[in-house]
């Protein structure tokens, strides 16, 4: 049975290519910000391209922001992609400008230290033991386009007293170590661009879209 997809539309740009990606990896996908829409499907893919405090203005105003939030309270699969990964954080420091993020993770999103930013390329991951979005393609590279990133470890920044499963950080290095991708319950996300990222990308999407019929 093919899995309903539905890519947030809130205008942000590259979506189709995110759009075509799921449906190659079979995936019945939809692109609406609809309310309905986004409750009911088995998987919502949040995209995400350009500044932090533009993406987080435009989700909130379409109330992508509720919407994530309903689906994450149901145990409704989430899949962020760049800085839909990066929104998911509790903040964005750009240009010294600090914007409330999501926070359904601790860490905030900060500029690379590195001698070249933009990090524009393919970089291999190191992923953790149980990884469903890296099975079989954890020693991949993946394609990354971004100047800021979250260099603190989520699952270190929620302590052991939790009840709940740590998250599952996945780790890149582009000058320092950053969180290329972090999986956690019913949300997952990656700082790469899985849509851009050829086969590995395309197998890693099939992992994810798999999933939600579990």
């Amino acid at each position: 049975m093919s899995r309903r997809v539905v890519v947030l539309d809130y205008g942000s740009g590259n979506v189709r290519s995110a759009v075509r990606a799921l449906e190659r990896v079979g995936a019945d996908v939809e692109l609406t910000a609809d309310a309905t829409a986004v409750a009911e499907a088995d998987g919502l893919v949040v995209p995400g391209v350009g500044a932090f405090a533009a993406v987080m203005e435009q989700l909130r105003a379409v109330r992508g922001d509720q919407l994530i939030e309903r689906r994450l309270a149901g145990g409704r699969p989430v899949l962020g992609i760049c800085v839909g990964l990066q929104v998911m954080f509790t903040a964005g420091d750009e240009h010294g400008v600090r914007t409330p993020g999501l926070d359904q993770w601790p860490g905030e999103v900060v500029r690379l230290e590195a001698p070249v930013v933009p990090h524009m390329g393919w970089s291999p991951v190191r992923a953790p033991e149980g990884s469903v979005l890296f099975d079989g393609v954890a020693d991949e590279r993946f394609y990354f386009v971004h100047s800021y990133a979250v260099q603190t470890d989520p699952a270190a920044a929620l302590g052991g007293g939790s009840p709940l499963e740590p998250p599952l950080v996945t780790w890149a290095e582009h000058g320092v170590p950053f969180v290329a991708a972090v999986e956690n319950g019913a949300l997952s996300a990656t700082q790469f661009h899985p849509e851009k990222s050829g086969d590995a990308g395309a197998q890693l999407l099939r992992n994810w879209v798999t999933s939600l019929g579990r």
